[in-house]
């Protein structure tokens, strides 16, 4: 049985529990360690994401019935050097398919029948999609300002949804609001463990297809999802022998909510007070990242850059990419953007992974 350990006090309790965290009021993680990595563990056999189960902390034969062939995202040199991972070629057009079947993968073993969550829309979308396939009851929040081809994808699913005036982060608070007066399962992105597990498969994706890690790789950062499971995975293979080295990560935030980016410029273990600004840049507009200590002990440990996005520069990128046939939505675009400004603070660089997180259609608004 996996159990779940407490971030602040050390105490397990199983993950068969209802509860979003620790009695003490701690953050859960899971009390996992994968084997060593070995490539023959892979179920060549699996198109999707659960082909890496070996690997993953996965319960039973639940993904089966949560499975939408989710994962084997194509990689396309773009230029000499630079790689992109079509990481929107999801069912739902986002990176947080992977969270999200694996979540739901989690939530169907245990035998969840409603949940709710707190979104910028993707991985809300994201997880009403997975809830429909799996036949969980699912209701969204997502704060004002959200993409309406968003909402309106998370409707089509049968989702409920929420619209909350206000910030990213007082939508947050809305729903754990409820979850704490009512006792719905929170299927939270940032808050349950399982949502790594999914993410995780980006870079061992990213292995198994070019057979090594580039030099440099670009992770968004928000609450984290992407860079913690990214990082995870990236010490596995490092750990197992199965990489000769550690690659150089480059967080970004955006210049008007970098909280992260502060903090790490400052020293801080904890994340800097900041006031979000209005950023197109949406999907890492977080200003209190409920994950911020293991986020910051991770950029620690790595010696891992953390740079912000432009706001100026976001739309200039995007039309760069979609004249080269890749149409990707605004926070994908900051991507790009911190990785010229990476190069304009430390000097020209190559071989680099960089992540098309989001699709554009869906975010023309």
């Amino acid at each position: 049985m996996l159990n779940f350990v407490c971030t602040c006090c050390g105490k397990h309790t199983p993950v068969t529990t209802r509860a979003p965290k620790c009695e003490c009021g701690g953050i859960f993680e899971l009390d996992y360690t994968p084997p060593k990595w070995d490539a023959s563990k892979i179920d060549t056999k699996e198109w999707s994401l659960f082909r890496y189960r070996e690997f993953m902390a996965v319960e039973g034969d639940a993904w089966k019935k949560v499975t939408l062939g989710e994962g084997m995202t194509p990689i396309v040199e773009l230029e000499p050097g630079v790689f992109v991972k079509v990481d929107y070629a999801m069912p739902t057009l986002s990176f947080k398919d992977r969270g999200a079947a694996a979540l739901v993968a989690h939530m169907k073993a245990i035998g969840v029948e409603k949940c709710v969550q707190d979104s910028s829309g993707n991985a809300g979308n994201s997880v009403a999609a997975y809830c429909a396939r799996a036949g969980i009851a699912c209701e969204i929040y997502v704060p004002e300002g959200t993409s309406p081809k968003k909402i309106a994808m998370i409707k089509a699913h049968g989702a409920g949804v929420h619209v909350i005036p206000g910030s990213r982060d007082h939508c947050a608070d809305v729903c754990r609001e409820r979850v704490a007066k009512e006792g719905v399962y929170y299927a939270n992105h940032v808050v349950n463990p399982f949502f790594y597990e999914g993410t995780k498969t980006y870079i061992y994706e990213a292995f198994e297809q070019l057979g090594r890690i580039p030099d440099h790789v670009i992770l968004p950062l928000g609450n984290g999802t992407l860079f913690i499971g990214g990082v995870k995975a990236l010490e596995h293979l490092y750990e197992s022998g199965a990489i000769p080295k550690f690659p150089k990560i480059i967080a970004l935030q955006s210049e008007l909510c970098n909280p992260l980016e502060r903090a790490r410029a400052e020293g801080l273990d904890h994340a800097a007070d900041v006031t979000p600004q209005p950023t197109i840049a949406e999907g890492i507009a977080i200003g209190k990242p409920l994950r911020d200590r293991e986020i910051l002990a991770m950029m620690k440990k790595h010696d891992i850059a953390c740079v912000t996005a432009p706001e100026d520069k976001l739309l200039a990128c995007r039309e760069r990419l979609a004249r080269q046939g890749l149409y990707i939505e605004h926070t994908t675009a900051a991507n790009f953007a911190a990785w010229d400004h990476y190069q304009e603070l430390y000097g020209p660089a190559s071989d680099v992974l960089i992540t098309l997180c989001g699709a554009g259609i869906k975010s023309d608004h």
